[in-house]
């Protein structure tokens, strides 16, 4: 993962008005304030419903809706673990039920070295290779708990 910014409200206001003019701003203005400071700040809320007219009750609305948006900074890695049917159809919720047990997290948790956050991912289109999940980005297919832990290894040695 990228390392974020700390948070910073002049850097916050740059991106909203970089992003005020596109339509249908909001997702786009999310967005880039999650890629810049790893996460949604609550900070952010009054400054984005102040630019687009809204309440600060419809931006955290929106905020909390899209699973994407983090109200805390993640850890070093991100782990998203396919809760969609197919996967579901595998036994995808024991095996997150196993993943989550073992490191000691909920959903969208981080380990307390600061080392994971695990989220749900709601379809990856990798129907065909379930259960599946993405770590930082990358696909993996055919997930079990040894498979987890041997990927997990592998983005910790690196």
């Amino acid at each position: 993962m990228p390392e974020a910014s700390p948070w910073n409200a002049e850097r916050a206001q740059e991106i909203i008005a970089e992003h005020i003019e596109l339509e249908g701003p909001m997702l786009p203005i999310l967005h880039a304030l999650q890629e810049e400071f790893g996460h949604i700040h609550t900070d952010a809320v009054p400054l984005i419903a102040d630019a687009l007219n809204l309440s600060r009750a419809e931006v955290h609305g929106v905020v909390t809706f899209y699973h994407d948006f983090r109200d805390a900074p993640c850890g070093r890695h991100v782990l998203q673990l396919c809760r969609g049917e197919a996967c579901q159809s595998v036994g995808s919720e024991a095996l997150a039920a196993t993943v989550l047990n073992n490191l000691g997290v909920g959903w969208h948790g981080t380990t307390h070295d600061g080392d994971l956050t695990v989220e749900p991912v709601y379809c990856l289109g990798l129907c065909a290779n379930s259960p599946s999940g993405l770590l930082d980005g990358e696909p993996h297919g055919r997930l079990n708990a040894g498979k987890i832990t041997e990927i997990l290894e592998e983005a910790y040695a690196s």
